[in-house]
């Protein structure tokens, strides 16, 4: 496919820090003449390193060719000047960075009108969870009080990791947070990432599911469900899990064990399907309220690589339905890192339900089912995931499941963080080949991921070269 001038969309994502470190300008000159950005997907809410930060991965890939070589504490919060007009029915009303390096900053009103001098777009782009995400750079703490009462409960009556979407409050929040940028900010679109794991990938990763806290109970009785025959369910899940994780014999093997106790244990489908539905939800009402306040305004799905990755998502996310709630998805194809993420998804597998298996043969058997055409497992890792096959048959996949009722824009991986040193590096080779796989595939455009920050200039330039040999630049 001849990629048309015209509808040209090559966005990058990128931290605020990075607007503070270099200097609006320069980052503007260089993203859009050295590089051809003509899109900035800017993260402007979050307490995650990798979306507001710099690099968190600079003890093993070093410190890139641009911005300020050490690392940044930072405390995470709205990188904006919250209205307070718009956060009346949450207790999250002050959530303000207090980063001393953005004191008297908002970089919407630092960034927007520069870029839009310039002919360039800015989009805002979120993440949820947007607190204490292993491998994500999570802050320290998070100074907003009573958040802790806002958690989801497990199987045991615990309180959880992360905030229950089901709290109206924080609902309420994330609902407020966006209609505010929305509203008071002359944006071009908005990108919404949705990563929570659900009950049964929870409990296959070894955890306690939940969310069983007063407002997801309430929800779910009234939707019919019986919540207590879900939750005893769910232990008897969790037990085979932690049996299998401990090395327990079982007569007919873990995969038929696993089997054999999920249908003894309907109820536990029944709570996935409640949860994976009002994680939906959020999608959904999110989408209504963007297109309510502007409803020319694009917005779109960043989706999570597992989605590819794991047969039970990718059964729960067809592209298809996708569609009803988004204007355009982004595929995350970070292809020298995908070996290292294939790598720990098996593992999860491999500790529980498939723990009989090889990890070659698991490998080539899930490949086979997910239409993967990639390196055998012991050299996955370091091979990462070809361009040529990953790139380009994932967008395939996408552009195949949309069916034209949504734009495909690549997640292309610039330096995302590796976390081990025999993970594939990143060279601007494939950075290449991935912009090419991308519109020879029939992609739309493109978004680099997936954060600016860590990305080396010398691999963004085979992103130039590409774009200039398409006619993109």
């Amino acid at each position: 496919m001849t990629p048309n001038p015209s509808e040209k969309f090559v966005g990058i994502q990128i931290s605020p820090i990075s607007f503070v470190d270099e200097g609006v300008d320069t980052v503007l000159e260089t993203l859009q003449n050295r590089v051809g950005v003509n899109v900035l997907m800017l993260g402007t809410v979050s307490w995650l390193g990798l979306k507001s930060g710099r690099s968190i991965s600079h003890a093993l890939d070093g410190w890139p060719d641009h911005g300020v070589p050490e690392p940044y504490q930072m405390r995470g919060g709205a990188y904006f000047d919250p209205d307070p007009r718009y956060y009346r029915n949450t207790f999250m009303a002050d959530y303000r960075s207090r980063d001393p390096e953005f004191a008297g900053k908002d970089i919407l009103k630092m960034v927007v009108p520069d870029a839009h001098e310039r002919g360039m777009k800015v989009y805002v782009e979120l993440m949820e969870p947007f607190f204490k995400y292993a491998g994500h750079g999570s802050a320290a703490a998070v100074e907003i009080p009573t958040l802790p009462q806002a958690m989801d409960i497990d199987i045991f009556g615990r309180l959880g990791g992360e905030p229950s979407t089901s709290h109206p409050g924080y609902r309420s929040w994330i609902h407020s947070m966006i209609e505010d940028q929305v509203r008071n900010h002359d944006l071009d679109g908005f990108m919404w990432c949705n990563e929570r794991n659900s009950p049964l990938d929870t409990l296959i990763q070894g955890g306690a599911p939940g969310d069983f806290s007063a407002a997801s109970r309430a929800e779910a009785e009234a939707r019919g469900v019986n919540v207590e025959a879900c939750r005893q369910a769910l232990l008897r899940l969790y037990d085979f899990m932690q049996e299998a994780a401990a090395g327990k014999a079982f007569a007919d093997g873990s995969l038929i064990t696993f089997l054999r106790v999920l249908l003894e244990n309907p109820e536990a489908l029944i709570w996935e399907k409640f949860w994976l539905e009002r994680n939906k939800d959020l999608d959904r009402e999110l989408y209504g309220l963007v297109k309510w306040c502007k409803p020319n305004l694009p917005f779109g799905l960043n989706i999570w690589n597992r989605n590819h990755f794991n047969l039970i998502r990718r059964a729960q996310w067809p592209w298809a339905e996708q569609t009803r709630y988004a204007d355009f998805v982004k595929p995350i194809t970070y292809q020298h890192q995908a070996g290292e993420v294939w790598a720990k998804e098996l593992s999860f597998f491999r500790k529980t339900v498939l723990r009989d298996f090889a990890p070659a043969e698991a490998t080539t058997a899930l490949f086979r089912i997910l239409g993967l055409k990639e390196a055998p497992f012991d050299q996955i890792v370091g091979a990462g995931m070809d361009p040529d096959t990953y790139v380009f048959g994932q967008c395939e996949d996408a552009l195949r499941g949309v069916e034209g009722k949504a734009k495909v824009y690549m997640g292309i991986g610039v330096d995302a963080p590796r976390s081990r040193p025999d993970t594939a590096k990143m060279t601007a080779d494939i950075a290449y080949r991935s912009v090419h796989a991308t519109y020879r595939a029939g992609g739309h455009g493109i978004v680099l991921s997936p954060n600016y920050a860590s990305m080396h200039l010398t691999h963004l330039d085979g992103v130039a070269q590409a774009l200039t040999e398409l006619g993109l630049k």
